[in-house]
């Protein structure tokens, strides 16, 4: 057979999701990424394209930045413009479930293929460096004064850091509804409103606030876990006599209407990259918590996860 009907030949096979993984394995890997760059799922579909390239799971990988509407923008962008398309793939998590809740857009999740779970992460509240406040027991006191004078910084509406401001005005006696939350298209904008002192305090995934309350430039006053961060001085919301537990998963969806196949390679191409030296580097450099799962056990975790996020959202008044 001559190489260019060889090559023409391979070409249908891939398009038509017939060739073996190794084929797949060569992949050009087209990642959305549905807010701006410098936030979580920024910095999760990055730092997943470096392991699918170090790991060889992937030829190339580009990626698009789609911010806006708790990822809603890109996912609508992802689901009318990749039908098919068996290379790819949208970072999503339960910020998105969120925005689809409180913002009810013209496309959902279940219009996409489910992939994988990558991680779990919890937020932390800080103060600007300049913060007249100095703790979070001083900015509930204001807080229980005059709701509408806590300007609360973070992610679109929905967003975990919004449902867990919510949370803590309910559970401390205010009421949800008259929380001053400001929403922020993405983790870059949301840092640097707080930097500059433009929001009382502000909300965010761990891993992107460490940076700067390292180097003193946020004073953190509350994670929203259930037990302190490992390697971490910082109180929980819990330990402050704030009944408030909630964490951040994000995960991976592929194109719609892929064959069963093409989904299973694209698994196993995200599996592969997962177990990847350069995977492990990013668990440990973000203080990301690994929280694999695949498969229909992952879209039934997503299905399960809306209902309980949606109960969530209208008993802290969001909804």
């Amino acid at each position: 057979m001559r190489r260019d009907t060889f090559l023409k030949s391979l070409a249908a096979l891939a398009a038509a999701g017939a060739l073996p993984l190794s084929a797949h394995a060569a992949s050009a890997v087209k990642m959305m990424l549905p807010a701006n760059p410098g936030g979580g799922w920024d910095s999760t579909g990055r730092a997943l394209g470096k392991a699918l390239l170090e790991s060889g799971a992937a030829s190339s990988v580009t990626y698009d930045n789609k911010g806006g509407a708790a990822g809603a923008i890109g996912l609508a962008q992802f689901v009318n413009s990749s039908k098919g398309d068996p290379n790819a793939l949208m970072v999503m998590g339960a910020v998105m479930l969120g925005g689809i809740i409180t913002g009810k857009p013209p496309v959902n999740l279940s219009q996409a293929t489910p992939i994988a779970r990558l991680t779990s992460e919890y937020n932390v509240f800080v103060l600007p460096a300049n913060s007249p406040y100095k703790s979070m027991a001083e900015v509930i006191a204001q807080l229980k004064k005059d709701p509408g004078s806590v300007k609360w910084g973070g992610g679109s509406r929905g967003s975990t850091e919004h449902i867990a401001a919510a949370m803590i005005a309910r559970e401390v006696g205010v009421d949800p509804a008259k929380i001053n939350y400001v929403a922020f298209r993405g983790g870059g904008e949301a840092i640097a409103a707080i930097l500059g002192g433009n929001v009382t305090i502000g909300g965010g995934g761990y891993s992107e606030m460490a940076e700067y309350i390292a180097t003193k430039k946020m004073t953190p006053i509350a994670v929203t876990s259930g037990q302190r961060l490992k390697n971490s001085t910082v109180p929980t919301l819990k330990e402050q006599g704030i009944n408030v537990e909630i964490g951040n998963w994000r995960g991976v969806y592929a194109a719609p209407g892929i064959t069963a196949e093409q989904r299973k390679a694209l698994t196993e191409m995200v599996a592969k990259a997962v177990k990847s030296k350069s995977w492990a580097e990013s668990l440990e450099k973000n203080d990301w918590t690994p929280a694999w799962m695949a498969g229909e056990q992952f879209a039934n975790f997503v299905d399960s996860e809306f209902a309980s996020l949606r109960a969530t959202m209208v008993k802290a008044g969001m909804v």
